[in-house]
């Protein structure tokens, strides 16, 4: 599985965000998209997910017709939980939309540290708590690119310790990790593409 990006451009209210990006992912590799707000690290993540239309350009698995979207997963920096429901309700939702091939999902609770949290409604979670609860998703379906919008927001050090655990043990399965962050994250190896601007 390899990851193409192809003269990537995007613009937004009638202001190029970037333009000409072009990388390539395999099995294994991740990258960082640092830069200041507004420089366009969530709408690459959205594109990539196949959530927004590049301006130009595209996105594409090398010698595969497959639709890209089809193969990640998207933990945006809000984190789409419904408040109403118990935490075990939101990721059970989440591993019937995405499929199987993964943990369990209070198998993924306890991993995450919020196992003990399953029957609460997410709305009485703290946001650290939410944060886990979301990075959950990662683990009940497989998909092997993963696209993470600022992962370690809201996490305490065990949170982030955990993060970077489980983002390992992904690229050791052949995984691909893509980050927007502005904190860099513990990646050994990572590439980083720096998009430029302000909001």
């Amino acid at each position: 599985m390899r990851l193409l990006a192809e003269n990537l451009s995007s613009m937004r209210g009638g202001r190029v965000l970037f333009q000409g990006l072009s990388f390539a992912m395999g099995a294994g590799e991740a990258l960082m998209v640092i830069g200041p707000n507004g420089s366009g690290k969530t709408t690459l993540l959205r594109l990539i997910a196949g959530l927004l239309p590049p301006t130009a350009g595209r996105i594409a698995l090398a010698g595969s017709e497959d639709p890209v979207s089809e193969t990640v997963h998207f933990i945006g920096y809000q984190d789409a939980l419904k408040g109403a429901l118990t935490v075990r309700e939101n990721l059970a939702f989440y591993k019937s939309l995405f499929g199987g091939g993964g943990e369990a999902v209070d198998g993924a609770l306890g991993r995450m540290g919020v196992g003990t949290l399953a029957m609460l409604p997410a709305q009485v979670l703290s946001a650290g708590q939410r944060r886990r609860a979301a990075l959950a998703r990662l683990l009940v379906s497989h998909r092997p690119i993963w696209l993470l919008d600022e992962p370690a927001n809201t996490l305490d050090a065990d949170g982030k310790t955990l993060l970077t655990r489980l983002m390992e043990e992904h690229r050791k399965r052949g995984g691909v990790v893509i980050a927007a962050t502005h904190v860099r994250l513990d990646l050994p190896g990572a590439r980083e593409i720096s998009l430029g601007g302000a909001a």
